[in-house]
């Protein structure tokens, strides 16, 4: 395909692209990448006009005006709800008389899930995708441009174009081949087992935990989760990303992709934690309560999320950003992945410095963490 037959242009909305062609770019496999969720961002407010995150996909199409490839793109005004913290870049430019903001982030909004960052019909196109990305940047006098949460395939596509890559660690609980959540407390140390036995037990007393899916998930139990989304989100990040709307809009695009766990006393749901589902991996996002229950955070969020990913025989579960509490709980250190381009050179310069200097960090507590894990030691 020569270039002459490619056009490569920057839109306003991914609603404006066809549904069908987004989605067979891969969105089809990773639920935070597909049309329906990204579309939920925009059309409910959570994304856009002053919310500092402006719609900006990126595309490639053909002479025929057929979708070859795209990214999630977004000008940002600031660093919230991305879990890949840059302030201290943002803060050290301002000092040195430079302006951060606005600049490119490309990412699925308020997600640290792991995920194709390009979607492409031919990967020969990731280049054109990102000397796109870089020319935006450029033309509309923005700092940087930062994907965020690579799937790691797609990292040598990054590395190749000149983009810094950063890594951090995440806890993801991986299923080898276990038949029930007791199968796998089998590969527990006997102490682990225990506790974790103990945990579950105490924080499901008295409790009815339900798992709602697809029509089953109706506007009072988004109502709940609402409630319950809304106190942690204004304890965590000072307000809620996404708005009531959202949450509505997600169940009617995407239900039979998502699974709403709740805990219920009574008639009377008390908590709740919300996960998606992709082709291979149960995604935990959200969670909230109105009533504080010992061990409820852990069995809601991990324990039962094992429960649906066994169910579903997916291979693994992603819980989230941070939480080294997971790792007594089976849940495992994984590297994760993003990359920038910097277009000022000697700032460029000072960040690839620092990223070498923290790469090698995270390798180390990476290491460290491993051996801390709460499984069975061989013989």
């Amino acid at each position: 395909m020569s270039d002459r037959e490619l056009t490569v242009r920057i839109a306003s909305s991914v609603g404006s692209f066809d549904r069908d062609e987004w989605n067979a770019l891969g969105g089809n496999d990773n639920p935070f990448v597909a049309h329906e969720f990204l579309t939920a961002m925009e059309d409910s407010g959570s994304v856009g006009p002053g919310t500092g995150w402006e719609s900006a996909p990126i595309a490639i199409t053909d002479d025929a005006g057929r979708l070859l490839a795209a990214m999630p793109s977004y000008a940002k005004g600031h660093s919230q709800g991305e879990y890949v913290f840059d302030h201290s870049w943002a803060d050290a430019w301002h000092r040195a008389g430079g302006r951060y903001y606005p600049k490119l982030q490309i990412a699925a909004p308020f997600t640290p899930a792991t995920g194709p960052r390009l979607l492409l019909s031919d990967e020969s196109l990731a280049t054109h995708l990102l000397k796109g990305a870089e020319a935006v940047c450029l033309q509309n006098t923005m700092s940087s441009a930062h994907a965020t949460f690579i799937e790691p395939a797609q990292l040598p596509l990054f590395e190749d174009a000149g983009w810094l890559l950063r890594s951090d660690i995440q806890f993801h609980w991986f299923n080898r081949g276990y038949a029930s959540f007791e199968d796998f407390l089998g590969a527990l140390s006997s102490r682990k087992r225990k506790d974790l036995r103990k945990e579950r037990s105490s924080a499901v007393e008295g409790l009815t935990i339900r798992h709602l899916t697809g029509g089953d998930i109706r506007e009072e139990h988004w109502d709940a989760f609402w409630r319950f989304y809304q106190d942690t989100g204004a304890r965590k990040w000072g307000h809620p990303y996404l708005t009531r709307e959202a949450f509505s809009l997600l169940g009617a695009r995407m239900g039979d992709r998502i699974v709403l766990i709740l805990a219920y006393d009574g008639a009377e749901p008390i908590a709740g934690a919300l996960n998606f589902v992709g082709k291979d991996a149960l995604y935990g996002r959200y969670w909230g309560c109105t009533r504080e229950v010992r061990f409820l955070h852990f069995e809601l969020c991990y324990y039962q999320a094992i429960d649906a990913a066994i169910a579903r025989g997916l291979g693994r579960v992603e819980a989230g950003a941070q939480g080294g509490h997971k790792l007594a709980r089976g849940y495992e250190p994984v590297q994760t992945w993003s990359a920038h381009w910097i277009a000022d050179p000697g700032f460029r310069a000072a960040v690839a410095d620092f990223l070498e200097r923290e790469r090698e960090g995270v390798a180390s507590d990476q290491l460290y963490l491993g051996s801390r894990t709460p499984f069975r030691k061989n013989d």
